[in-house]
């Protein structure tokens, strides 16, 4: 059967057994990974990946089924009723209707423009670059080149029909570098239009590992910081499940019940911009029509992020911000492209007005040492020493310690230097930000 046909009769057989809609998520695509390791191919991954997702509505539950072949319509939705039998509390999930869609323009891809012996070559000139740039550097610890273009097609029986092309590309590096018997090392990535930036993507990298020779701890105290762009998204992504709803709702953020209450400092306002270029979409994962929304504005909380049911719980609309971690895995709540509205401060001059203080570059610990129930969160942190407005030496093994949310209301500065993490799954981004009095463990 082609897909059309075999959607028609899986609906067809649904509605037949008793269910009062049902939906098909579909997605078709292909995603290649090559690296190099010393001049040499290391890595060369290509993968098609091919499955529909059936989602049924059953006496007010919602069942789930996956196939990786358009045959036996009547057997993928009896298991899908089976699967939301087994749910043990009626909770209803609300499915879209017929919606109209912005025109979303393509985003730039170079990588896709490359056939497999110039993508090889490539990572083979990324991983020359980088030894060529300083002498110190011993070894390219990796030098990738990633891509992954699906077609997405979402489909239910209340006339919803929502077709999207969802396409990523990045190049990677990491540096080794080594001095006076030290080593350090430093990743950089570049993605979309910038990825075939070679002179931007190795020079960072390098540049990173080599400010951190002669690193040291810090006397414990409180000390004002500058958390650096890439540092300051990792923690934001660390913390974005508090911003949903879906948490919320089973007591899992201390958010819950806070719209229209301060939660931060007035110079804060995070944006949820599906629309932004680059990473823009036309809808979430229940075919919702894209919306650009201030999460947070100016420290006041305006919305939690929402998908159809949990915006149906609040007796709201929902924020087109349903999710699915996987093509198999059941609808949920995340960030599209979430990041702090930036300002006109440079990098530069935020050091000088720091003074006194840390630099934060680094965070690690990530997982373990965050806590999104509590708020609380307490991270391994590397950086660089300032004094009187100039960065002295590096710093190590410290730990950085607090509140999210009081970190958020300590800002005093925000840098113009807006930064995205790698563009796999959520896109979370942040410029570099200036925190009065945060907490540090050293010697």
């Amino acid at each position: 059967m082609t897909f059309d046909e075999f959607t028609s009769a899986v609906f067809e057989e649904a509605l037949r057994m008793g269910c009062t809609a049902a939906e098909v998520y579909f997605v078709e695509g292909d995603s290649a990974e090559i690296g190099v390791l010393e001049g040499e191919l290391d890595q060369y991954s290509v993968s098609h990946n091919f499955g529909l997702n059936l989602r049924v509505e059953y006496d007010g539950r919602n069942g789930y089924a996956y196939t990786e072949t358009f045959e036996n319509p009547s057997e993928l939705a009896k298991k899908a009723i089976d699967n939301a039998c087994a749910i043990e509390s009626a909770d209803a999930h609300p499915m879209q209707g017929k919606s109209e869609y912005a025109d979303i323009p393509e985003a730039e891809n170079p990588l896709f423009e490359l056939d497999r012996k110039q993508r090889i070559e490539l990572a083979k000139e990324i991983e020359r670059a980088a030894k060529a740039k300083d002498g110190r550097v011993i070894r390219v610890s990796t030098s990738e080149i990633a891509s992954d273009d699906s077609t997405v097609i979402i489909r239910n029986t209340l006339g919803l029909d929502a077709k999207k092309r969802e396409a990523l590309s990045y190049s990677l590096v990491g540096a080794i570098l080594s001095q006076n018997g030290e080593m350090k090392n430093a990743y950089s990535f570049r993605s979309g239009k910038e990825a075939l930036n070679i002179d931007k993507l190795v020079t960072e990298a390098v540049d990173n590992a080599a400010a951190q020779f002669g690193a040291s701890p810090v006397a414990a105290g409180e000390y004002d910081v500058i958390i650096k762009n890439e540092a300051m998204a990792d923690l934001l992504n660390a913390f974005s499940p508090m911003f949903s709803a879906e948490n919320a709702q089973k007591g899992l953020s201390p958010l819950n019940g806070k719209e229209g209450e301060t939660v931060a400092s007035e110079l804060i306002t995070i944006l949820d911009d599906p629309f932004y270029p680059e990473f823009a979409r036309a809808f979430d994962a229940e075919g919702v029509p894209s919306v650009k929304k201030a999460v947070v504005e100016k420290g006041t909380l305006k919305t939690l992020l929402h998908n159809l049911k949990t915006a149906k719980r609040a007796g709201v609309e929902s924020t087109s911000n349903a999710s699915r971690a996987r093509l198999t895995s059941p609808i949920g709540v995340s960030p599209s492209v979430f990041y702090i509205e930036p300002g006109d401060t440079s990098y530069d001059e935020l050091v000088k007005k720091l003074g006194n203080g840390l630099i934060i570059t680094e965070l690690a610990g990530l997982h373990s040492g965050v806590n999104t129930v509590s708020d609380e969160f307490s991270l391994l942190a590397s950086g660089r020493l300032v004094e009187n407005g100039e960065i002295v030496r590096s710093v190590e093994q410290i730990t950085i310690a607090g509140s999210f949310l009081e970190t958020m209301r300590n800002v005093d500065t925000l840098g113009s230097d807006l930064k995205f993490g790698i563009p796999v799954g959520s896109i979370i981004g942040s410029p570099s930000i200036l925190v009065k009095g945060a907490h540090i463990s050293g010697k």
